[in-house]
């Protein structure tokens, strides 16, 4: 059978297609087989809405903006906003919608004049006269239009109806659509790519930040129509209003009061670590200067680029006769304003002057693009959680903010919403797979339900043995004492024993330490000890942390994973501490792994594909990790997870580095080798298989965007089969190539709450296959987890690559099977265990540093640094360097668990 290929522009977006406009992608797709049967069906509630489409010509027009074209997208729509609305209204008549880039779209062809394709319009963007101290009066913007197609909407129409292909011209369409709904509340609201925010609904969190209410729109195809998918979102904005105020509750730690402006002066000592912090991140935020004086009119705001060492008082320049003046002086001077705080540092914004922090002020709605920092992720989670019900509340009451019916922009392009009722749809409840417990268990096989299971009375399938265990305790000995040690012992040699784990000894050796010391010496001492003391070094450390530990945590991963192979468990002193059975139950979960048993596997007969001995199966997961917002010259990691034994349950792992936020896996030639080989030899020297090569590969991609679909099928899959060919496999593995996405907006809702689980979520099996799903491709909608908190998101899969012949039923029971094999918990999860592992990996990549390397802190200049070629290449070098590789008893075991 030929591999069945998913059809897909040729890649470059929107500007790609100004260049090919009439190009057709030829590829032959994985057209999508029959809907899946399986399951019990049921009609949910979904946050889609029908939508009308524009039934005349779109005209698209280039859009190039000088003198720069890496303005902000916020400046640019003000630039393309003045020329519609005051330089070339008569043009503008409707007005066009514009994407903030280089596309824009009207709704009839631009009155240039007879055959004219293309303009040039220049004005000033600010009209107020010329400040008599800036000579060089207001600056001048040029902006050039050409047109570069006609959409014509029936080319959508026929990709609606599976008669036209995925191409730039489909693509430009459908992009078109999204820039007319987002063109009016981008005027009016603060924004990113895709959502806008209001302040109807606020919370101040600390550190200077608030969150604000969103709304997120996206026009989709779909069978037969098109839809827009409409969710509530959460912004974080900077806190409006005097910068003084923001900086002081950016530096509030805890509950202590601020700092007083007196202490936010050099003078007073304000170390230089602090104001590198505040520096950072207050870097790149728009403020407006309060002078009290109305000779120079009103100004736009201004960037901080940095803030001064020196105060106002002490930090001098030079006025262009040549004199020498300090900052304070010379708002005395000019603007007779006596600064309350001369002593206060300066903020040096993008024209290069140094204003004085005091006169600063924060403009409402300004969007903080950097990290939250971590200590506030619960309140943001606590902020952005709704209930199911809830949440399709706010997504019925956000049409009253989208307005559709009253925008101009939609309007004048023919586009109206079919009905302002969310969209109900079919779906069907999977069963979930049989899974089974090892000998002695009183219930051999269980059946989970609503997404989850318990292990009272079972074993593990293939239970580890412990050879020796130690314990080092870095929680203070008044804190965590003997007493607690023994009820530590006790709770986790009994929760072993009741699953099974053997070897656990009563009375280990037991260590107190002092975190701020040398952490790999002391576990070197701790191994040498033990061995001294019973001829052998431990087989597993449990390590007690205390909070905020996680330098710790580092250290010892480092040692056991990377340096001695040995088995390592951290555990959290408050938690562990007096702990229930339940408690001790889940570490057991994942000491087990590490150890190198296997808590449960799905029975055959739920995992037919999986169970073929005829034909085995590697299923490997593959994931990326960037760094994150605003971090400058911090590679990327990559990851590729592969299950080894015929159940896929028991996983191996390897890790690389790459450039930073590059998508495709540079090394996947090199890791899918490493991977596969050690699953044929497990099958050969464990389970004593008689054939060693695969015959399928089920590969799981997780994190690719559609836009990088084509270049995954280009890149990845061609490195896979290099990869076998290296091994010596003369007839290739068939394989089918699956892309996971979590990071989308779809959401079901249970049409009543007897058809939901206990957290009002639609139930653990939920797939949507038609309806919402695309309208020739292969791919679905699964929600595999039951609910906890909040509305639970389902997965996105997309068969991209299949030479197996999958049917819906067979692609979608696969992977919900495999949702239900993660080790670490008895309940199943969002996405196949494979990928959750691959993500893992990722995230433990810093581990692979020797301690005090896997950060590599730079300094403001290192980091400006980074913006060189060069310098990014050297950089990137020095991290694959240092990047130390697993030890080899550790790259057995599923150290990541």
């Amino acid at each position: 059978m030929p591999p069945r290929i998913a059809p897909r522009g040729a890649g470059g977006g929107p500007r790609a297609a100004q260049a090919r406009v009439a190009d057709h992608v030829t590829t032959i797709g994985v057209r999508r087989p029959e809907p899946g049967k399986a399951g019990t069906p049921m009609e949910v509630i979904t946050n889609h809405f029908r939508v009308k489409i524009p039934d005349t010509i779109i005209h698209h027009y280039d859009v190039v903006i000088s003198p720069s074209q890496d303005f902000p997208i916020r400046l640019n729509m003000e630039l393309v906003t003045r020329l519609q609305t005051v330089v070339a209204k008569e043009i503008f008549t409707p007005r066009a919608v514009y994407d903030g880039r280089k596309n824009l779209f009207a709704a009839r062809e631009l009155p240039f004049g007879p055959g004219v394709k293309s303009r040039e319009f220049e004005f000033p963007l600010n009209v107020r006269p010329s400040d008599a101290k800036d000579p060089r009066g207001p600056k001048l913007f040029k902006i050039t239009l050409t047109k570069v197609a006609e959409i014509n909407p029936e080319v959508l129409i026929r990709f609606l109806q599976g008669k036209q292909s995925h191409d730039n011209m489909v693509l430009t369409a459908i992009t078109a659509l999204n820039v007319i709904i987002r063109m009016e509340p981008t005027l009016k609201y603060p924004f990113n790519v895709r959502s806008f925010f209001t302040d109807k609904e606020t919370k101040s969190i600390g550190g200077g930040i608030d969150l604000w209410r969103g709304y997120f729109q996206s026009v989709r195809p779909a069978r037969d129509t098109m839809l827009i998918n409409i969710d509530i979102s959460t912004g974080a904005m900077f806190k409006p209003g005097p910068l003084l105020n923001l900086c002081a509750d950016f530096l509030r730690k805890g509950n202590r009061p601020p700092p007083t402006p007196a202490q936010l002066a050099p003078r007073a000592g304000f170390p230089d670590r602090e104001r590198l912090r505040l520096q950072r991140f207050l870097f790149g935020v728009r403020v407006t200067v309060v002078t009290d004086s109305a000779e120079s009119g009103p100004r736009a705001p201004r960037v901080i680029k940095k803030i001064s060492e020196a105060g106002a008082n002490d930090l001098m320049f030079e006025l262009r006769e040549g004199r020498r003046l300090s900052v304070a002086s010379y708002y005395r001077e000019t603007y007779n304003k006596s600064l309350k705080y001369p002593d206060l540092p300066c903020v040096l914004v993008g024209s290069g002057a140094w204003i004085p922090l005091e006169i600063c002020v924060v403009p409402k709605g300004q969007i903080m693009r950097k990290q939250v920092p971590s200590e506030l992720t619960k309140d943001v989670l606590d902020f952005a959680t709704k209930q199911p019900q809830e949440r399709l509340n706010s997504i019925r009451n956000g049409l009253s903010v989208l307005a559709y019916e009253k925008s101009e922009y939609v309007k004048h392009f023919g586009m109206k919403l079919e009905s302002e009722d969310p969209m109900k749809i079919k779906s069907r409840v999977l069963a979930p797979p049989t899974l089974k417990y090892g000998p002695g268990s009183r219930q051999p096989t269980i059946m989970p339900r609503d997404g989850s299971w318990n292990m009272v009375d079972k074993k593990f399938y293939q239970p580890a043995k412990v050879e020796g265990w130690i314990i080092v305790i870095y929680e203070n000995q008044g804190r965590f004492g003997d007493q607690k040690v023994r009820g530590l012992i006790d709770g986790l040699v009994r929760g072993c024993e009741e699953v099974g784990i053997s070897g656990m000894d009563r009375n280990p050796m037991v260590r107190w330490e002092n975190g701020q010391g040398n952490v790999i010496e002391q576990l070197k001492a701790a191994g040498l000890a033990m061995k001294t003391a019973q001829n052998r070094f431990p087989g597993l450390i449990v390590a007690i942390l205390p909070d905020g530990g996680n330098d710790i945590y580092t250290k010892i991963k480092h040692f056991g994973d990377v340096m001695t192979g040995v088995t390592t468990q951290c555990l959290k002193s408050a938690k562990a501490a007096g702990a229930r059975p339940q408690y001790f139950a889940n570490v057991c979960l994942k000491l087990n792994v590490k150890l190198g048993g296997i808590n449960t596997i799905p029975d055959a007969r739920s995992v037919p594909f999986l169970s073929d001995v005829n034909n085995p199966t590697v299923v490997i997961g593959a994931d990326v990790i960037h760094p994150a917002p605003g971090s400058q010259g911090r590679p990327s990691f990559t990851s590729v997870v592969a299950s080894v034994d015929s159940s896929t349950s028991k996983y191996i792992a390897t890790t690389r580095v790459q450039t930073s936020r590059q998508e495709i896996i540079e090394d996947l030639q090199e890791m899918c080798k490493y991977v596969i080989d050690m699953s044929c030899k497990y099958r050969k020297n464990v389970e004593k298989k008689s054939i060693i090569f695969p015959k399928r590969i089920i590969f799981y991609r997780d994190g690719v965007s559609e836009g990088q679909f084509r270049t995954v099928l280009d890149e990845e899959i061609p490195k896979i089969k290099a990869a076998c060919r290296e091994l010596g496999m003369k007839d290739l593995p068939k394989i089918t190539v699956v892309v996971v996405g979590k990071r989308h907006h779809v959401r079901f809702f249970p049409m009543a709450p007897s058809q939901g689980d206990k957290s009002g979520n639609c139930r653990a099996g939920t797939v949507v296959d038609t309806d919402v799903s695309h309208p020739t491709e292969f791919d679905f909608y699964l929600l595999s987890h039951g609910g906890l908190l909040g509305t639970s998101r389902p997965a996105h899969y997309s068969v991209l690559y299949d030479e197996n012949g999958f049917s819906s039923d067979g692609m979608q029971q696969l992977s919900f099977a495999l949702c239900h094999v993660y080790a670490r918990a008895t309940r199943s999860v969002s996405i196949p265990a494979p990928v959750y592992y691959a993500d893992i990996v990722c995230s433990r990549a810093k581990n692979h540093y020797a301690p005090g390397q896997h950060g590599f802190e730079f300094d403001d200049s290192g980091t400006a640094a980074m913006s060189d070629p060069a310098q990014q290449q050297k950089t990137l070098q020095e991290f694959k360097s240092r990047f130390m590789p697993l030890h080899t008893s550790t790259a057995l075991k599923m150290y990541f668990s």
